[in-house]
């Protein structure tokens, strides 16, 4: 992904440049656009269309209470009708399984199989962010901080439930007396130290 790094670069200039709000923020959504494009490209090249890799990437990140198909239609914003297709397409790929749930039998949880987390190891995304590293180390936490409200304006915006890892949620109870690392206090559930940086559709902001 060799433009990456150009694609950055032009991201910091133009936030940088003096122009108007409504300039200065058509040209970011414009470069946020053409970097999706760019990554999108690579998904193509691996024989998965981007919904598919959206499941797969969600998969891997989840945490235990969030490998649902409802979960995972909230946190793509699609239809039930449309994730059932994607998730069959996964499993004839041998991508993904689905199994009972032990405790509630009416409860669907997924995984990703070891063909699966393999193909998940390569995700794009990952070197994306490599680049992401080596551009903006100076302004890594600002341009952070413009993208998150950026995402969090359009989910109020739309009435979409925000979901983000574990241990920014209020009711993550660090180094919890459960014997396990952590705690979920809504939930009521022992959290491990990878629970608490796993994606969860129960979050809420602290």
């Amino acid at each position: 992904m060799p433009d990456c790094k150009i694609y950055f670069e032009s991201i910091l200039f133009f936030m940088s440049r003096p122009k108007s709000r409504d300039d200065r923020a058509s040209r970011l959504i414009d470069l946020i656009d053409r970097l999706g494009r760019l990554v999108r490209s690579q998904i193509h090249e691996s024989g998965m269309v981007p919904a598919q890799w959206d499941a797969l990437r969600y998969l891997a990140r989840c945490n235990r209470f969030s490998n649902t198909p409802g979960a995972l239609a909230k946190f793509l914003h699609a239809t039930k009708g449309t994730v059932s297709q994607t998730l069959n397409a996964l499993e004839r790929k041998g991508l993904v399984t689905r199994q009972p749930d032990p405790v509630s039998g009416r409860v669907v949880r997924l995984a990703l199989s070891a063909k699966g987390r393999a193909l998940a190891s390569r995700d794009p995304v990952p070197e994306l962010s490599q680049h992401a590293e080596t551009v903006l180390a100076r302004d890594a936490d600002t341009t952070e901080r413009v993208l998150s409200g950026m995402l969090a304006e359009m989910q109020r915006a739309h009435g979409f439930k925000p979901f983000a890892v574990c241990h920014t949620c209020r009711h993550f109870q660090p180094d919890a007396k459960h014997g396990a690392p952590h705690w979920c206090g809504l939930l009521h559930e022992k959290l491990s130290e990878s629970d608490s940086g796993a994606l969860c559709a129960e979050h809420e902001a602290a």
